[in-house]
């Protein structure tokens, strides 16, 4: 099948897609959304994949939402917000119901969604210069979509401290908190994706399908359960005066409104806090 923004590729057992937006660091929009969502579906009904490598063309994974997308959210009603979002919460929702393993091949930005995608795949491998960030909040959203992988993967603590900052990270930070499991020198990324895909190749197709569901199974909470909640929450935010706010100041390259640098208050002398 033949994609306009991902691309893919059969070596044997292995199925490798690649996010193909190397001009605007493969960000999302609702075209890369929509491929994703059915070549996971092709993919999860060809019983001769045995294993499945996502990763990005050019300098990056994936930088988060399309520019040009985002200024189009900004006129959208709240129920095509709703609409929008639901389309990405059901992509993040079927690459996490594939029956066979997804690794994830990190290198350079993987911001927002794109961090995102990194927590659905079964195994993410960065190289150590790669950044990472749920910047939202910096923009006046949340990130709705990919908080039940996000979650799931790096426990409630670590998502206060990254979804309420915003802050970016590097891999190392990432490997410590299990967003990803192994960070490795640029030149030695595809090295280590090929020995996680011949461990998984070794074991039962069925077997890893079975692991997966009970993976799924025996968590807290479905992230089927999740899809409506998590994509009325994002198009809520989208479609607020502060989410309208952000999304406008980050395409106008500004500081939104509520931003407030405190290194450049005038600090309060000993003999003002006593008055």
């Amino acid at each position: 099948m033949t994609y306009q923004f991902i691309q893919t590729r059969r070596d044997g057992p292995v199925e490798y897609v690649t996010l193909n937006r190397p001009d605007v660091r493969n960000a999302f929009n609702e075209v890369v959304i929509r491929e994703l969502t059915e070549w996971a579906a092709r993919t999860a009904a060809d019983r001769s994949v045995r294993v499945a490598v996502l990763a990005g063309a050019g300098q990056a994974f994936c930088a988060g939402a399309d520019l040009t997308w985002m200024a189009r959210m900004a006129s959208f009603t709240l129920g095509e917000n709703v609409l929008d979002a639901t389309a990405a919460a059901a992509m993040y929702a079927a690459l996490s119901r594939l029956p066979i393993p997804l690794i994830g091949r990190i290198h350079g930005a993987a911001l927002g969604g794109g961090a995102g995608l990194a927590a659905v795949c079964d195994v993410a491998v960065a190289d150590d210069r790669a950044v990472f960030g749920f910047t939202e909040v910096k923009l006046g959203i949340v990130p709705a979509v990919v908080s039940p992988y996000v979650i799931a993967r790096i426990g409630v603590s670590a998502a206060g401290e990254l979804f309420l900052t915003g802050m970016r990270f590097d891999a190392a930070h990432a490997l410590k908190i299990g967003l990803v499991h192994a960070v490795v020198p640029a030149e030695q990324l595809d090295a280590r994706v090929k020995a996680y895909v011949q461990e998984m190749l070794g074991g039962g197709p069925e077997a890893i399908a079975t692991a997966k569901e009970l993976i799924r199974t025996v968590s807290e909470r479905r992230t089927e359960e999740t899809i409506g909640l998590t994509a009325e929450t994002i198009a809520e935010r989208r479609a607020s005066s502060e989410g309208q706010e952000g999304i406008r100041a980050f395409l106008e390259k500004r500081k939104p409104t509520w931003h407030h640098d405190i290194q450049r208050d005038k600090p309060q002398s000993h003999r003002d806090t006593e008055k």
